[in-house]
């Protein structure tokens, strides 16, 4: 019996310029998370996503906190009442600067996640001991 596969939401108006900027990285994929179908990810790395009409992005919180200070982004809260220290969000008329914001949550999390490096097998498969 053929496996069926979920069909893929369509990337909304307002986040598919985003996703057109890192169209050409073969590092970046597009997956989902929380309740958003608009998650972009770098070796597996969540570091931007459109949650309720929001860009969110991680960033280190220090810089998180200084753009709450500023009135520039909010904190995050995915939806269960606990805030999220190194994610901002930014309302949609901030939607012109989107792509920048997403631009440095990338080179935050690419970091994190080794890009440009081979990513080591999970699972491999280990030698038995000879009996």
């Amino acid at each position: 019996m053929a496996t069926r596969k979920k069909p893929v939401a369509p990337v909304d108006a307002a986040f598919a310029p985003v996703v057109k900027a890192f169209a050409k990285d073969g590092q970046v994929g597009l997956g989902s998370m929380f309740s958003s179908h608009a998650v972009l990810n770098v070796n597996g790395k969540v570091f931007a996503m459109l949650v309720r009409g929001r860009l969110v992005v991680k960033l280190p919180k220090a810089r998180v906190d200084a753009l709450v200070a500023t009135a520039a982004a909010e904190r995050f809260d995915p939806g269960h009442g606990r805030i999220m220290k190194e994610w901002a969000g930014f309302p949609a008329e901030a939607q012109p600067e989107w792509i920048g914001w997403a631009k440095e949550a990338y080179a935050y999390v690419a970091v994190a996640a080794g890009a440009g490096r081979v990513a080591k097998p999970r699972n491999r498969p280990r030698p038995r001991p000879a009996r």
